[in-house]
């Protein structure tokens, strides 16, 4: 009981401390119109400009890979999968296109593999990989530059909850492993985990798709106080795939529930009201636990929003790692701490909370987690490119000797290999 009324007291002390503060350095920061910049190699990635640096020839493939998926079901322009569209999308009108594949870096096929959606709004995981492996037959029979390097010099869009695994459940993921036929192509995908069978070496490991317009429209004035320690909106167990528990996002979040659901400090809910997006802005912390999978758009919101992202997700690989500085703008709760976060987060130093804000409020870190319509400089899809341009040039390695073969195109589950 004593102790629970000294950290009652040292609470009190620090959300009013940290509430004048902060709100007095929101003004300061307005006034001056500046924010920390990322010191080091990080912040001149960051800042990178990709055009002139590559080359890429986006394929013409039949609308039914892409634009007929979205005409048939519109859902997908909005959900946290549609990286997939904008980035076809912005390679279209890009200036690092070229008409000429013989001079291109990069191969880039536009298919939608999470646009084929369930009643539910969810991607058919059996469908997907169908799709992809549709689409590389036909590139290899109208091109020749598939089969020139079986794919090391193509680049595929895969935001799906386990990458090019195709699945939302991690064992099921794991059993079906990346499709055999992307396992010589760069990878491009939301999902990024060390040690993992569904992260391959190379990959490119980028933000989920946010609605950029949506979260301007819920632009809260920047003076506004930040009152809400910590903050979470979200499922807490998934009684439908999961309904004996534990298993859904390795029972991280269910013990934030037991044990915060009545810490006056947490502001924690399965219920999602009207004003999420105002309430991040108004908090210190946002809970970023894993899920099905490690990742997921309050990351991205987290950052935008100036809110501190509280990482749950044990050995995950965060979106552009090599231009963000999580370690400096972020906090790390490993999963089997979670029933200390209260601590954890009352012990973090004010001047560690007001670096970290001051970090976050560098327009160009929002800018990369962000793919707008249109493109702007700086933004997810030329961090996309960034990391493109640093993987070049090719070793000679990836082009294929006279009758020389390495993918083996009837390898894998057998109901992958029925047509799409």
């Amino acid at each position: 009981m004593a102790r629970e009324k000294e950290l009652g007291r040292k609470v009190i002390f620090l959300l009013f401390f940290a509430h004048f503060i902060l709100s007095n350095e929101a003004l300061e920061m307005e006034r001056r119109h500046s924010a920390e910049r990322i010191s080091g190699s990080a912040g001149d990635v960051l800042e990178d400009n990709p055009v002139g640096r590559l080359k890429v020839f986006v394929y013409d493939l039949p609308s039914k890979y892409n634009k007929k998926l979205v005409e048939k079901d519109p859902r997908c322009l909005n959900h946290m999968f549609a990286a997939e569209i904008f980035m076809h999308r912005f390679l279209i009108s890009s200036p690092v296109r070229t008409l000429d594949p013989e001079e291109a870096d990069w191969f880039y096929t536009p298919v939608y593999a999470t646009c084929d959606l369930t009643p539910n709004g969810l991607p058919l995981p059996f469908k997907s990989p169908r799709m992809v492996r549709s689409a590389i037959q036909l590139i290899s029979s109208w091109w020749p530059y598939w089969n020139r390097t079986e794919g090391a010099d193509h680049f595929f869009v895969v935001p799906h909850d386990f990458g090019a695994c195709f699945h939302y459940q991690e064992a099921k993921a794991i059993e079906r492993g990346i499709l055999p036929l992307l396992r010589r192509a760069t990878l491009v995908q939301t999902f990024g985990q060390m040690n993992h069978v569904c992260l391959k070496e190379g990959s490119i490991t980028i933000p989920p798709y946010a609605p950029p317009q949506k979260m301007q429209a819920h632009l809260v004035p920047p003076e506004t106080p930040r009152s809400i320690f910590v903050y979470f909106r979200g499922l807490f167990y998934d009684d439908s795939n999961d309904p004996q528990g534990g298993y859904y996002a390795r029972g991280a979040r269910a013990s934030v529930w037991e044990n915060f659901k009545n810490n006056p400090l947490f502001d924690i809910s399965s219920q999602h009201p009207i004003t999420y997006y105002e309430d991040m802005q108004r908090s210190v912390f946002c809970l970023c636990p894993l899920g099905w999978a490690p990742w997921s758009p309050r990351l991205v919101e987290a950052v935008v929003f100036g809110c501190i992202p509280v990482i749950i997700a044990d050995e995950i690989v965060l979106p552009f790692a090599d231009a963000i500085p999580w370690e400096e703008i972020g906090v790390f709760v490993a999963e089997d701490d979670v029933q200390k976060l209260d601590t954890i987060l009352t012990s973090i130093p004010l001047e560690v909370i007001l670096r970290k804000q001051r970090l976050l409020a560098n327009p160009s870190m929002k800018q990369a987690m962000l793919f707008p319509q249109p493109a702007q400089a700086g933004d997810a899809f030329h961090q996309i490119l960034n990391g493109l341009a640093r993987k070049l040039p090719h070793d000679e390695n990836v082009y294929m000797r006279d009758g020389e073969k390495l993918l083996n195109w009837t390898a894998g589950p057998s109901g992958d290999l029925k047509p799409w």
